[in-house]
């Protein structure tokens, strides 16, 4: 079999753009991924994405983080705060639990610890499911914690979830609710476009599966990782991280440089459904598994000046984002991507639907990572002094097993 490997910025751009090159990376993790919106091709993936592109809308997002995530970030952080120390890798998963849960259509009853305990097992388990080509560990194993945490998590909450959805969807149907009063998720999505999906329920919990994992598990590993280089700035250059401390736009950026540096998927992969010649000159054959190595383009000196080094004041290119291609691109874009990001204020790009955005929509959209990075740093965190971070032994990625530190 040939593989291709592309590791330039520009490359790497044109080769998320080719619909002839079909989604390759998650073949293994096929227990949780089968199906998913992430790798979907064709009319298919075409169908599912315009269904749940209606949900991420900047509206939607500047009415979360308005009127919601605040709230969260504040309430999550504040126990762990009175206690004087924290580990990253907990809090940044527990502070975007309540998030991807509203995201994918998942109820929470009671809001208590042990529903948020139980969400953040199966996060994790998912997450090393749809990783599974990355896993040290004993891949069978991993298929099969996933497959009974998916059995768990059903019968626990997408069930009671999904039947209060249809009973919702039938009293509306009947005249007795309205628009207004419907859940704006995934799920909810899902089952209003049953017939043209043409799904079943597997692929369903698969779907919500997915979410709930894809957005905790990378937010919290792009806040832990924010963290890690906010800190190591305060040490080098003091007086601008004291800057970015009191400015969300400087802030923002500091978030989006991280993404640069430690994208949560170092790398994609996609297979040739027929031949592709880039527009480098580069020949793909049909059949050809094409690696895109994200971690190296996002460092390619062509693009980012001194690329190794974390500088959110840098200056980069009109039509490359600051945080290269941490969200992919193409077809398979991070539906998420302003959700965790952010937008800048000055970004006057459409909205997910492809309309174009009205004055509103440029306004700033901080994301959930710079608000959870702003009040981690609010409460005057810093690096444990007595206990080092540590790398995730189980993973390739670039992943932080645990991070702990202190406040005041």
């Amino acid at each position: 079999m040939t593989t291709i490997t592309l590791d330039g910025h520009a490359d790497v751009r044109d080769a998320f753009r080719q619909r002839d090159l079909k989604q390759a990376l998650y073949d293994e993790g096929g227990v949780v991924m089968a199906d998913c919106l992430l790798v979907l091709h064709g009319d298919d993936h075409r169908v599912r994405r315009r269904v749940e592109n209606r949900l991420f809308r900047r509206g939607t997002f500047r009415h979360w983080e308005r009127e919601f995530l605040h709230d969260v970030v504040r309430d999550t952080l504040a126990p762990f705060a009175a206690a004087g120390r924290a580990d990253l890798v907990e809090l940044g998963y527990r502070t975007i639990m309540s998030l991807t849960a509203l995201v994918a259509g998942i109820d929470r009853p009671t809001g208590d610890a042990a529903e948020a305990d139980a969400l953040y097992r199966y996060a994790k388990t998912f997450s090393e499911g749809a990783t599974l080509v990355h896993t040290t560990r004993d891949p069978d194993v991993v298929r099969a914690e996933v497959a009974a945490a998916l059995e768990e998590f059903d019968a626990g909450f997408l069930q009671p979830s999904l039947a209060r959805r249809r009973d919702l969807l039938a009293r509306q149907a009947a005249g007795e609710l309205g628009e207004a009063d419907l859940p704006r998720d995934v799920l909810t999505g899902l089952l209003r476009h049953w017939d043209e999906l043409g799904i079943d329920e597997d692929v369903l919990l698969r779907e919500c599966a997915f979410y709930l994992q894809a957005g905790s598990h990378s937010t919290a590993d792009a806040f832990t990782h924010s963290a890690d280089e906010f800190f190591a700035w305060v040490r080098r250059d003091p007086e601008a991280a004291e800057r970015a401390r009191h400015d969300p736009a400087l802030l923002q950026r500091c978030v989006h440089e991280t993404l640069r540096l430690h994208p949560a998927s170092p790398v994609a992969q996609r297979r040739a459904l027929a031949p592709v010649v880039l527009r480098s000159g580069t020949e793909i054959p049909e059949g050809a598994l094409v690696v895109l190595d994200i971690a190296a383009a996002n460092r390619d000196p062509r693009v980012f000046d001194r690329p190794d080094v974390f500088d959110p004041l840098r200056e980069v290119p009109s039509d490359v984002p600051r945080w290269g291609h941490a969200f992919g691109g193409g077809m398979h874009a991070c539906i998420g991507t302003e959700l965790a990001g952010g937008v800048p204020a000055s970004d006057k790009t459409s909205d997910k639907t492809g309309e174009k955005a009205g004055d509103e929509a440029h306004e700033q959209v901080l994301g959930t990572v710079t608000l959870m990075l702003s009040a981690l740093l609010a409460a005057g965190a810093r690096p444990d002094p007595e206990l080092p971070p540590r790398r995730d032994p189980h993973s390739s990625r670039d992943h932080f097993a645990s991070y702990p530190v202190v406040f005041g």
